[in-house]
């Protein structure tokens, strides 16, 4: 029964995947939209750090984990974000949810250990409007629209060919079409002017990761990571569409496709850095643990020509994020509050973004609950991160967020050998 809900959720959710716009970010206008924080529920709460494996959860971003799986684990998440956008003279309140993962986890024998899934990499979705006055003082209304997105297919492996020592690899095909579109009108003008351009994109990535994890006194476990997310090699086909239209009807007029072969714009490369990732933390097996992660990225080599967007500069990025976990009593027969998981963290990240010459960076504070379901390893993941992200300074806008997080991470006993005593 299980496994027949599986399928046919699985069906429903690689359209809504595909259908959704991930980001309602003025920010996403920039570079190939918002990257999407690829990480489980679970992960997320404690800051976002993705070091700590065991036998049941499953990882998106730490492939050496799977080499821990000893159920097979099917697991999914969704988000529902409020979001407060303001500037310096305003403010607006808005939402968006999102299905953010779909994905599947079994081990293939001793210390061994596959997955597979699908999740959005980057979402575009804005809707802006600007007013400003020529020099014959008629005001000059911009409206920016944009939507889209690039979705992610995995496969993952994962082994642990010397005791401690897990070696992991994730393929990662990237896909989706990203569309902008400006018009432009103009006080006592009749016509306006509109420019849309889209791209579609595709491109692989490899993602590799390095675990040791030795005990001490055979209780404590100290941990230790390092993941490498190479470059990402994207190549985009692009169009452009140019005209007018008009004010009264909204009849577009003489719009023509541009030249973008003689520009040489029509077939672009876009190169996402190469991210490293280094986890140090220390804990007690399903009682408690508490660590941090170190990422960097030379995110200043980024370049999408085909955007040419003035007010916008890379530089290199970095984040830091600490977070852990605490078990009260996992095998408590009695008092369901001492076998819930209680998960914390903070975040800091420096994106590499900078608008108007200001660095757009987040902060965020993260908490959440695994709840048991039944007698079963399965867990209901509830979570909750706050956080802020931008500025008012140089007419951008200040994000200020509440985001809600749940996902089912179901374990069943697929692809084990059944023994006869």
């Amino acid at each position: 029964m299980v496994k027949k809900f599986l399928i046919a959720f699985f069906c429903v959710a690689t359209h809504s995947i595909f259908a959704q716009n991930g980001t309602i970010s003025p920010y996403s206008s920039f570079g190939i939209g918002d990257l999407r924080d690829n990480a489980t529920v679970e992960n997320k709460m404690m800051g976002g750090i993705s070091l700590y494996a065991d036998s049941i959860h499953y990882s998106l971003r730490n492939p050496a984990a799977f080499s821990k799986l000893k159920l097979t684990t099917y697991t999914a998440g969704i988000s529902h974000t409020e979001y407060r956008l303001e500037d310096f003279t305003e403010e607006q309140n808005t939402s968006v949810t999102n299905l953010e993962y779909l994905a599947i986890g079994f081990p293939l024998g001793k210390n061994i250990g596959l997955g597979f899934g699908l999740m959005p990499f980057s979402s575009v979705g804005y809707d802006l409007l600007s007013e400003t006055t020529n020099s014959e003082q008629q005001t000059v209304t911009n409206a920016f629209r944009g939507e889209g997105g690039l979705n992610r297919v995995f496969l993952s492996i994962g082994w642990e060919p010397i005791k401690n020592v897990s070696l992991g690899a994730t393929a990662n095909f990237n896909f989706g079409t990203l569309e902008y579109e400006r018009i432009q009108s103009v006080e006592d003008v009749q016509f306006g002017t509109l420019d849309r351009r889209e791209s579609r994109i595709n491109g692989f990535d490899v993602n590799y990761a390095l675990n040791y994890t030795p005990s001490f006194k055979n209780k404590y476990t100290l941990y230790t990571s390092v993941l490498i997310n190479t470059q990402a090699n994207l190549v985009a086909e692009n169009s452009e569409r140019l005209g007018s239209f008009s004010l009264v009807n909204g009849q577009e007029i003489e719009v023509i496709d541009v030249d973008l072969d003689a520009t040489g714009l029509r077939n672009t490369e876009l190169k996402i850095p190469t991210r490293a990732t280094l986890g140090l933390g220390f804990g007690e097996d399903k009682k408690w643990f508490f660590g941090g992660e170190y990422s960097f990225q030379q995110f200043s080599s980024f370049r999408n020509d085909f955007l040419g967007l003035d007010n916008v500069e890379y530089s290199d990025a970095n984040s830091f994020a600490f977070g852990g976990y605490f078990i009260p009593d996992y095998k408590a027969l009695s008092g369901y509050f001492k076998r819930i998981t209680y998960r914390a963290g903070l975040r800091y990240d420096v994106s590499g973004l900078v608008v108007n010459g200001r660095e757009i960076n987040n902060f965020g504070i993260t908490f959440g609950f695994g709840l048991p379901l039944g007698n079963s390893f399965s867990n209901l993941n509830l979570g909750f991160e706050l956080g802020k992200r931008g500025t008012t300074d140089a007419n951008l806008i200040r994000e200020s967020y509440l985001q809600f997080n749940a996902s089912l991470s179901l374990n069943d006993r697929w692809f084990v050998k059944r023994k006869i005593n």
